[in-house]
């Protein structure tokens, strides 16, 4: 049978993709443990079992490969957007609660990009995705004045959260739940935003990254 050159580029093509696929993986989860200026091409390239020219090669440089990984995490951290407007509070929280964000080491995409937050041009696209991905849609939540404040200060509450738990490791917030922390939840969500706007006791949160059985 004979062999044409379409037939050995697909191959190679699909191997392309594939290794790719796996640093990028691979990139996620060094960025979010290490941060931007603590993780080495190099160590990416040895956890796929690549040679780190092939990161420049699909990449370009670290810095485009960062921002890959981070557009991935921003977008997987913005689903929770999706639902209704008044249980976005809760399903807020679910996000640090209950899904395990396998895909940024198991820290929350924002989270993980607070690590690289001593770049200046990182940090500056962290606030701008923190405002535009959550407290300008909280804000809209509010009820009263101080919108703005409020919102941001609700944004800092749960991101604080999330640090003590999956940063600072807090046994007591690692162990809590929803069904725990939800009558102090509500409290919260009335202090700062107004009328009760968490949604019901046990909502189902909006689609976010699967999480396994």
């Amino acid at each position: 049978m004979t062999v044409t050159p379409g037939d050995r580029e697909a191959p190679r093509k699909r191997n392309r993709e594939v290794t790719r696929a796996a640093l990028l993986a691979a990139a996620r989860v060094r960025f979010a443990r290490e941060g931007y200026s603590g993780t080495n091409v190099r160590v990416i390239a040895q956890d796929v079992g690549v040679d780190a020219s092939l990161v420049f090669r699909y990449f370009g440089s670290k810095r485009a490969l960062f921002d890959e990984a981070s557009a991935e995490n921003a977008l997987a951290a913005e689903a929770v957007l999706d639902g209704p407007a008044e249980q976005l509070p809760s399903r807020l929280l679910a996000t640090i609660l209950e899904y395990d964000w396998p895909e940024s080491a198991g820290e929350h995409p924002f989270v993980a990009m607070l690590r690289s937050a001593n770049d200046d041009a990182i940090r500056a696209e962290l606030s701008d995705q923190l405002c535009k991905t959550y407290t300008d849609s909280i804000s809209r939540q509010v009820r009263g004045e101080d919108a703005d404040l409020r919102a941001a200060l609700f944004s800092a509450w749960l991101l604080g959260i999330s640090v003590l738990r999956s940063v600072v490791r807090d046994d007591t917030l690692s162990r809590a739940t929803m069904a725990s922390v939800a009558p102090h939840f509500e409290r919260v969500v009335e202090a700062l935003l107004g009328e009760a706007k968490a949604g019901p006791a046990g909502a189902t949160p909006a689609p976010g990254p699967e999480q396994p059985d």
